[in-house]
């Protein structure tokens, strides 16, 4: 007669081989964008195509990285696990663009992604404050001195986001005519918020990688 399964065994989290972001799928996001068209029609009220897809290409890094937070708390993987998980997409994403042509676009995507790499490494260790409206004012003061502690007050702001603090839509004016990096960063967190809101049933299907 077979054994029965302990009850340690039982209770183990299964591991699961999602991919959450790999060098073909970037490569294959940076070839559809260089051929957009970002001109678009100008007797059109419609976005550029190529604005669509960029849009789209940024909500897929955002999302990958939400995933491994996601599968974190679901105890898929452990705090070690995640932080080299989100690493190697950090890898990816944050390398140089591999030519001129496509440099700039690669550029708009890299400096709003500082604070989702650097706010997700926060939020795994747990070390982060709350304190939404004293880290925007502290950051936008910071802005233009010392960019590295103006993300790292970011970086605070985006770790609460995952956390489920409601953070920076009041604080975003959609008619800025020139954002600062700091800007970018609070869009970003409120794309992280918005992420692991739309991640809530993420997990249910063994094996899903979209």
């Amino acid at each position: 007669m077979a054994k029965k399964a302990s009850k340690s065994t039982e209770s183990e989290p299964l591991k699961l081989f999602y991919i959450f972001y790999n060098q073909e799928r970037w490569d294959n996001w940076l070839k559809t964008l260089r051929d957009a068209d970002f001109e678009g029609d100008p007797k059109s009220d419609q976005m550029p195509e190529g604005l669509r897809l960029l849009d789209g290409f940024t909500e897929d890094v955002t999302l990958s990285v939400m995933k491994i937070i996601k599968l974190f708390q679901n105890k898929r993987f452990s705090k070690e696990e995640s932080l080299d998980k989100i690493a190697q997409v950090e890898v990816i994403v944050m390398a140089p663009a591999p030519d001129e042509e496509i440099a700039g676009i690669v550029e708009t995507i890299q400096l709003p992604k500082l604070v989702l790499f650097a706010g997700s490494r926060k939020f795994l260790t747990g070390e982060f404050d709350k304190d939404i409206k004293t880290l925007i004012k502290k950051g936008r003061a910071l802005s233009e001195k010392d960019m590295e502690q103006a993300l790292e007050a970011a970086a605070h702001i985006g770790a609460s986001a995952i956390a489920g603090v409601s953070c920076c839509g009041k604080y975003i004016k959609d008619d800025i005519e020139e954002p600062t990096p700091f800007d970018e960063w609070l869009f970003e967190c409120e794309r992280m918020y918005e992420g692991m809101a739309s991640l809530k049933n993420f997990d249910e299907s063994v094996g899903d990688e979209d």
